[in-house]
């Protein structure tokens, strides 16, 4: 599968608004009957434009109150050093999403902590021991404007939509 055609762009719509909509639900929405929609997921899964499905969860209900932005500069650059630190930062559940990133810095995280005082420590204890970890810097959220996992596709839109 390398192009999408308007039925597969409208399932990951869909699928991007709702992901537990049924098969049933899914294949009315984009005008498609039950079996055709489900193989068009099916293959949308195999070919790597779905990578899978999850709950959306409230941090600030479940006392994550605190979003931190933290760039880290690295002291080198080596293939070996920069693998370690990167499996160091997948195994930290803190550490919710990381970026290398361009301009100053080498990785830029993002990381949910109770509180300040919950934050300090983690970043003293463990983001500044992580290895081949030079400087940080860290920005906090003061309020969230805008926080969804929804990708635009307008730019896929090469043909007309599926009827409705």
């Amino acid at each position: 599968m390398e192009t999408l055609d308007a039925y597969d762009i409208a399932i990951l719509e869909q699928l991007q608004a709702d992901g537990r909509l049924t098969n049933a639900e899914l294949a009315q929405r984009v005008g498609l009957s039950a079996a055709p929609c489900w193989r068009r997921v099916r293959a949308l899964e195999e070919a790597g434009f779905i990578l899978g499905y999850r709950a959306e969860i409230d941090r600030n209900k479940l006392g994550l109150g605190v979003l931190a932005f933290v760039r880290l500069d690295t002291a080198q650059i080596s293939s070996s050093a920069m693998r370690q630190l990167e499996e160091t930062i997948r195994a930290q559940p803190e550490i919710i999403s990381c970026h290398y990133i361009s301009g100053s810095g080498t990785f830029e995280l993002q990381v949910v902590s109770t509180n300040l005082e919950t934050f300090s420590r983690f970043a003293r204890d463990v983001i500044m021991h992580l290895p081949n970890v030079k400087d940080m810097h860290t920005s906090f959220s003061l309020g969230q404007i805008k926080a969804t996992g929804a990708l635009p596709l307008a730019h896929l839109q090469q043909k007309k939509r599926p009827p409705r």
